[in-house]
């Protein structure tokens, strides 16, 4: 299977020009660049998470996602693959994007804007968390999968490797800060750390925070603890 070639994100690319451009002056690192890894900071659009059950109900029998686009954490892509979700008024959302690979559950992640759209109340959950969410229609080119609950607007957070953990101080559980810059400034509050040895240091803000503070590329964003 074909996949599109992955490049490096901005930040990345700072991040190892800041090094090289201090170690060659002879200068001591600024705190930033002394991080194991760059912060790579992204705005998570409306997307779902589905299991193989429901990915078939929707595609047709033994369907397999396909990839659209690798996403910064390994393994993680954007499938090729959307579908239409259909709200509690009959009012819809089309071109639903899938992440892949398949999971356990199957889960929807909305902005509150989104939610107010559609006529959803949907409650702020950390990812997988989804029992007495509510639930929802789903349609794909094969049929439709009815959702008993699922529907939420994920709690923003940051992953991290051990290592970022360690630079920065914090455990799996904590709360972290996003200091976003620019003529928008604001700080983000409640950064939900996860760690894990397969992460990437990424933060995930959903359209709603992002619009919010006009993030660009290039951006300025410091974590704090």
């Amino acid at each position: 299977m074909a996949t599109a070639q992955q490049s490096l994100p901005r930040a990345v690319v700072e991040h190892l020009v800041r090094q090289v451009v201090y170690e060659r002056l002879g200068k001591p690192l600024p705190r930033v660049a002394t991080a194991p890894n760059p912060l790579v900071v992204n705005v998570s659009a409306r997307h779902c998470h589905l299991t193989p059950e429901a990915v078939e109900a929707l595609f047709g029998q033994g369907h397999q996602l396909q990839v659209h686009k690798w996403l910064y954490q390994d393994g993680q892509f954007a499938a090729k693959e959307t579908l239409t979700l259909i709200g509690p008024r009959s009012r819809v959302i089309s071109n639903l994007r899938i992440l892949g690979p398949c999971r356990t559950l199957n889960q929807v992640e909305l902005a509150y804007t989104d939610a107010i759209a559609l006529g959803f109340e949907i409650p702020l959950r950390i990812s997988g968390n989804i029992k007495g969410t509510p639930g929802c229609m789903l349609m794909g080119p094969a049929g439709f999968f009815e959702m008993k609950e699922g529907v939420i607007r994920a709690l923003r957070h940051v992953h991290l490797h051990p290592n970022d953990a360690a630079f920065y101080g914090v455990e799996a559980g904590d709360e972290m800060k996003l200091k976003v810059g620019g003529p928008c400034a604001i700080t983000l509050d409640q950064m939900l750390c996860r760690v894990d040895p397969s992460f990437k240091l990424e933060v995930h803000i959903d359209t709603d925070e992002g619009n919010a503070c006009n993030l660009q590329p290039n951006t300025s964003c410091e974590l704090v603890k």
